[in-house]
């Protein structure tokens, strides 16, 4: 009797439980992640793989999930590494070692909760992979965006992904150590997904956050490091009426607490109202 899709997810789900990987690099648990590994073997979308799980899996597909399921238990690289793509929404990108894997709530409102109309200038500051400023420029079709990184090979997958797009002409990639290569600058919203884990939560980060690079993660004892460079910076950057929009994880505390009385706005999104905060630019003036 043949095996059906289903059950060799099912196989890999309980594989990679059973082997503790830890998720949260575009899955939240072992099924999501087994059927995204099976999307990449069977070379069908979520959706049609999804429609079926009933039918009959080769042996040779079976035999290729197993062992991209012992690749991902074996290197403990998020899953993302191993597929070299990343998804924000239906929007694929290109990924590898050399960035961070994109998971920014921040692509969850330029959907349409960012409360900034048509701006015609747009940076997306520390852009790694150049999702958010590709998010953006399709988002604001008529926007000029540049996208700043301190990192060269973050640059170089930014380029892929730019190109793949078709966004050469509209997004402009600058090394910049974040404002420092802005000068003069000023734009309508600046966007950033930056560095924000604390030292004392770098040090038990599991083995899968290990595989980024700690440049893109680590921000100083509170994780605030890039978030004080952001406030102190974006109120030379940022025209009238513009818009500050920065996500910092779970540090909506220790922010508040270093910048009381500052009129940060918590727009909600799928993780809740902590995550990123809004600043329009007369607050920062």
């Amino acid at each position: 009797m043949k095996r059906l899709v289903g059950q060799a997810v099912r196989d890999a789900a309980d594989r990679l439980e059973k082997a503790g990987v830890s998720f949260g690099h575009g899955t939240t648990d072992a099924h999501q992640e087994a059927m995204w590994l099976a999307t990449h073997v069977l070379g069908k979308p979520w959706d049609a793989l999804a429609a079926s799980l009933e039918q009959p899996i080769s042996a040779a597909h079976q035999a290729a999930l197993r062992a991209l399921v012992s690749r991902r238990i074996a290197t403990r690289k998020p899953a993302a590494y191993l597929l070299n793509e990343a998804w924000l929404g239906p929007h694929r990108f290109y990924v590898d070692e050399r960035v961070i894997v994109p998971r920014s709530f921040i692509a969850e409102l330029l959907r349409g909760e960012i409360q900034v109309s048509a701006p015609a200038t747009i940076l997306d500051l520390c852009t790694g992979s150049g999702c958010l400023a590709i998010l953006a420029a399709l988002a604001f079709p008529e926007a000029q965006v540049d996208a700043a990184d301190i990192s060269q090979d973050a640059l170089d997958v930014a380029r892929r992904n730019v190109d793949d797009y078709g966004l050469a002409k509209r997004v402009r990639l600058v090394k910049s150590d974040m404002f420092a290569e802005l000068r003069g600058r000023r734009f309508d919203l600046i966007l950033s997904n930056p560095p924000y884990v604390k030292a004392a939560a770098m040090k038990k980060l599991p083995e899968e956050y290990r595989r980024e690079p700690q440049m893109a993660l680590a921000s100083g004892a509170d994780g605030l490091d890039h978030t004080r460079t952001l406030l102190a910076g974006a109120r030379r950057h940022l025209r009238p009426g513009g818009r500050l929009v920065v996500e910092i994880g779970h540090n909506r505390k220790a922010l508040e607490k270093s910048f009381p009385g500052w009129p940060f706005e918590w727009p909600r999104t799928s993780g809740g109202k902590n995550f990123v905060f809004t600043l329009a630019a007369e607050a920062l003036a």
